[in-house]
């Protein structure tokens, strides 16, 4: 089967909020996916846009802070979180929890961390590929599942195109974790992220041009991945921005 349109969702933590902004302007310019590839917070984003949820719908969910609530998270070892309790919110959502019953298919990226590969998921336990793919490490038990065990897609892959290739007449890649790319100072806090962002950057470079359109909002670094108070203002940027491109946008579709 050949797609339409296809759409890339980058990882990015908070900064995927930016997606939904983004998925926004796109449905404006009459732009609907019809299929998705995601890593982490696009994998998530992805899910519950594909299930049908409004992006007004899928922003109150976060809000309310379903998502990002430390009632959410089981200390399961000194040190370690697990993700188990991210399963309730899942299966408030997802009735059946499979993949089947999304109006849009959905390739979601986990990292294989026993293999040391890439995996896509697109059937089967949505609640497990979701988690797999958003396991962030250190900070969480590696999530069992499928004979293995898997972390954070976006450490292999954070811009999992490769799914989409050969399936779609046209790709749109969007990527929330564009970087300044010169800074006077830096705080000790912020390097490691920029560092990750750095080494990031350049696997996706390799990746824009398979784009038809490649759509990275300026600066994300101003917000944090884990910057949950700037919620609107996240999604008020991916959705601006957006608008701000409304020619290439329109181009897409001539």
């Amino acid at each position: 089967m050949r797609y339409k349109i296809g759409i890339v969702l980058s990882g990015g933590g908070a900064r995927g909020i930016a997606h939904l902004g983004i998925l926004k302007a796109l449905e404006e310019f009459g732009i609907t996916p019809s299929v998705i590839s995601g890593t982490s917070a696009g994998a998530i984003a992805g899910a519950f846009y594909s299930i049908g949820f409004s992006v007004e719908e899928i922003l109150t969910i976060i809000k309310k802070g379903h998502f990002f609530s430390f009632s959410n998270l089981l200390i399961e070892k000194p040190g370690f979180f697990s993700m188990k309790g991210f399963e309730k919110i899942y299966s408030k959502y997802f009735s059946t929890n499979s993949f089947s019953d999304l109006h849009i298919p959905l390739y979601v990226a986990a990292t294989d961390i026993l293999k040391g590969e890439i995996v896509y998921f697109s059937s089967g336990d949505l609640s497990q590929s979701l988690m797999a793919s958003s396991c962030i490490p250190v900070v969480f038990q590696p999530i069992s599942y499928n004979g293995s065990m898997f972390v954070d897609g976006g450490i292999i892959n954070n811009f999992p195109i490769e799914p989409l290739l050969g399936q779609c007449e046209k790709i749109i890649g969007i990527h929330v974790n564009s970087i300044k790319k010169e800074v006077h100072e830096i705080h000790i806090n912020d390097i490691i992220d920029r560092s990750f962002h750095l080494a990031l950057s350049n696997s996706v470079r390799n990746k824009i041009d398979k784009c038809n359109l490649y759509i990275e909002p300026p600066n994300m670094s101003q917000f944090g991945i884990l910057d949950l108070k700037r919620i609107q203002e996240i999604f008020d940027y991916g959705y601006n921005y957006g608008l701000s491109i409304e020619n290439e946008i329109k181009e897409l579709t001539q």
